[in-house]
């Protein structure tokens, strides 16, 4: 069982048990500026973590995970989603269609950088399925020849 630290806080060792990381993981995801802890917190202070903290933890091992990303792809695509985050409080503030059009602008071209990681990650699975795919023919068809080999013998 967690103990909390502050109302609503965990501490590194809890947050990194829970998520299934080291403490390591988690202090070099706040110096890349992926969890904003690092800055706020005095130097030789306790690291405390809200909910709120945990999962954008939790999404950011997800997304490293199942992309298979660099960190310093995990930082490019955490820094767009947070710039599109940005925009869609300010469409929520505005009702002006003259802004509104400003944000869908500035939000294109971050959800094609996203894109596009994404799919660079897509063509690489593809290349190494068709890697193994090609392996794979050419091991059943050694498997084939050897047992015609053997039924001959």
């Amino acid at each position: 069982m967690s103990i909390q630290t502050e109302e609503g806080t965990y501490r590194i060792g809890e947050v990194a048990e829970r998520v299934g990381v080291t403490t390591r993981t988690i202090r070099y995801y706040e110096e890349l500026g992926l969890l904003g802890t690092a800055a706020e917190r005095t130097k030789g202070a306790h690291r405390h973590y809200t909910e709120a903290d945990i999962s954008r933890l939790e999404e950011l091992i997800r997304l490293r995970d199942l992309l298979g990303l660099s960190l310093e792809e995990l930082v490019a695509l955490a820094e767009a989603e947070e710039s599109r985050a940005a925009l869609r409080g300010r469409w929520a503030e505005t009702a002006s269609d003259e802004e509104r059009a400003r944000i869908v602008a500035e939000a294109i071209p971050l959800v094609e950088r996203q894109l596009e990681l994404v799919r660079r990650r897509q063509r690489r699975l593809v290349e190494f399925a068709d890697e193994l795919s090609a392996k794979l023919r050419s091991l059943r068809a050694r498997q084939r020849e050897l047992d015609r080999q053997q039924a001959r013998a």
